[in-house]
């Protein structure tokens, strides 16, 4: 039997680079369609077919879908400040071609359409379990246009086709494809290089995923009976710590305690906790790292020196690349 062919747009991104490996473990054929802003770091393999082009191209698009089983979304303006730094080129992104890639989809018979979306969705919550019923509350463009694809992703729900939608939490931990602007990440990387860390507040509270099993979410949203995720939403996210708790853990795994934690005031109280008792339960999901072991990978990479010019190299950054970038792309 001819194995299943998955397309991941962005998926030489951050998570990609660790799921992409993992599919292909897997014994799936993967299509990746990337502009590959932030390096290759994908290894040739027999059954990988890396496309370098644009989401928003829809040609390219339609070449990428043939003979496509299932779609895995992942491409998009990743955060907050890269979308607010060209909000007309973050909703083309986001939200038109994500569109676009939605109907085009369905018209090549796509059957299966996984799209990540992201917890920050909920806004502000005082509940003490966020879970997938509370209504959206959106704080940011980048969020809204997250919501917005959901919406439209979920009314196109048919028997041929089968959408399904993920909000992970932050996502930690080492990644060939590394991202050193994530909370875990850029914590550890500041205190491994300058031997303290800057908290901005330190009381809000930031869900937490280790890459990993991120990457073993999708695999099962990939793998479960239509009837248990067709049109479904599922939160992703194990452990729910504040700033400050984050910080004061990196300094914990690294047995360091010297290791400063400077706490400098924020107007950035935002605070996200999130409940994902659902996937757990509906899909018999459960995480099998944690926040520590993100930690402890960092650093295991770090002292192989595979995290080369750490606190400069813009790949590292998103924020720095679209800077840099933002005129031509």
């Amino acid at each position: 039997m001819k194995s299943k062919t998955i397309f991941i747009t962005g998926g030489a991104g951050y998570v990609g680079a660790v799921l992409v490996p993992l599919l292909l473990k897997k014994g799936y054929r993967v299509r990746v369609l990337d502009l590959f802003l932030y390096g290759e770091s994908l290894k040739k393999h027999n059954h990988l077919d890396l496309v370098r082009g644009d989401i928003r191209d829809p040609l390219v698009v339609n070449k990428c879908l043939r003979g496509v089983d299932t779609v895995i979304h992942l491409a998009c303006i990743s955060n907050d400040p890269s979308f607010e730094l060209d909000p007309g080129l973050g909703t083309s992104i986001n939200y038109d071609a994500t569109i676009s890639l939605i109907d085009q989809s369905q018209k090549a018979g796509v059957r299966r359409f996984i799209y990540a979306s992201s917890s920050s969705v909920y806004g502000v919550k005082n509940e003490k379990n966020v879970t997938e019923e509370l209504p959206l509350e959106p704080l940011t463009d980048y969020s809204k246009y997250k919501a917005l694809c959901e919406h439209y992703l979920v009314s196109q729900q048919d028997t041929h086709f089968t959408p399904v939608i993920i909000r992970p939490a932050t996502v930690c931990g080492y990644s060939p494809r590394m991202r050193l602007d994530l909370t875990v990440n850029i914590l550890t990387i500041s205190a491994l290089m300058n031997h303290s860390m800057t908290v901005f507040g330190g009381s809000q509270k930031r869900p937490n995923i280790h890459i990993n099993d991120m990457a073993r979410a999708y695999l099962t949203l990939l793998n479960a009976p239509k009837k248990t995720i067709a049109g479904k939403i599922f939160n992703a996210g194990f452990q729910n710590y504040t700033v400050m708790e984050l910080a004061e853990m990196v300094r914990k795994v690294l047995d360091d305690p010297s290791i400063v934690i400077d706490v400098k005031p924020t107007t950035d109280n935002r605070s996200y906790h999130i409940s994902s008792e659902k996937i757990k339960k509906e899909l018999r999901f459960i995480p099998r790292h944690s926040v520590e072991e993100a930690i402890a990978d960092i650093k295991k990479a770090f002292d192989k020196g595979l995290l080369p010019e750490a606190l400069t190299d813009e790949r590292y950054y998103n924020i720095r690349v679209m800077k840099k970038i933002n005129a031509t792309i």
